[in-house]
């Protein structure tokens, strides 16, 4: 008896074992992948900094950019090209992520590999281009001259505090622009749906409050908002990808469980 639990201990795992070294293998992937976009992105530095200052022009009297670190440049540097590099290779490093799970995945699922990677790298540049044309020149505004016009101060901003907040609103509402097509791919899956969604909205609507001041990196109200409002309505956006992506048969019964 001790011998065959033995074998079976030894089967079992031999998976796990194959699951790790494949979970390796695809991380070193992805990690290559970023590696090389950040090479890539940082032949472009200077012009990435430069249009990161960009939501400043509307105010450049009134402020000024400097550094007060003597690594303060090196590390902005790196910090917009590793930024940079990982949007580049993000299509890439999706890709490795689909290719573990996909042994898990049905052959219906799988099919879904391409609109997940399209989906997720789309959805992750609309989000960075909503927060770039109309986040960060409502707040970055508001935050450099809410006392200067009436006090005359002018601000001078740290280089590496302002990229760093500026690449912390890019990246967040890159991440929460991918509600609907987790959503969606969720529902393809079949481990939520509509109905679930929409029975836990209240306790979602304070989740993403609580996260939203987490994430915001100023305490005002305004700012709060303009990372909440956004996530909520991507969370409304999601429950209508969910009751469009399940299949008819489901969205029949579910409609038929809300009416009864």
């Amino acid at each position: 008896m001790p011998k065959t639990n033995r074998r079976t201990n030894s089967t079992a795992e031999a998976p796990l074992l194959e699951h790790l070294e494949e979970l390796r293998s695809r991380i070193l992937w992805a990690l290559s992948f970023w590696l090389a976009g950040t090479a890539v992105a940082w032949n472009f530095k200077d012009d990435l900094i430069r249009f990161m200052q960009m939501p400043l022009d509307s105010v450049r009297g009134r402020v000024e950019i400097v550094t007060t670190g003597l690594t303060d440049q090196l590390f902005i540097a790196f910090s917009v090209a590793m930024w940079g590099g990982f949007v580049l290779a993000l299509p890439f490093m999706l890709y490795q992520l689909w290719k573990f799970i996909e042994p898990g995945l049905t052959a219906s699922e799988q099919r879904w590999s391409v609109p997940f990677i399209l989906g997720a790298g789309l959805s992750f540049g609309l989000g960075c281009l909503f927060c770039f044309e109309v986040v960060l020149p409502a707040a970055i505004p508001f935050l450099v001259t809410f006392l200067s016009a009436s006090t005359g101060i002018k601000s001078f901003l740290g280089l590496a505090g302002y990229i760093s907040n500026v690449l912390t609103y890019l990246v967040v509402f890159g991440i929460i622009f991918e509600l609907p097509i987790i959503s969606f791919l969720l529902t393809k899956i079949g481990l939520i749906n509509a109905t679930l969604l929409r029975s836990v909205r209240r306790y979602a609507i304070v989740l993403l409050v609580v996260a939203a001041a987490i994430i915001t990196p100023t305490a005002d109200p305004f700012n709060l908002m303009l990372m909440a409002v956004p996530m909520y309505v991507l969370y409304e956006l999601g429950v209508l990808v969910s009751d469009w992506a399940a299949p008819r048969k489901a969205r029949v019964q579910e409609r038929g469980e809300i009416e009864i």
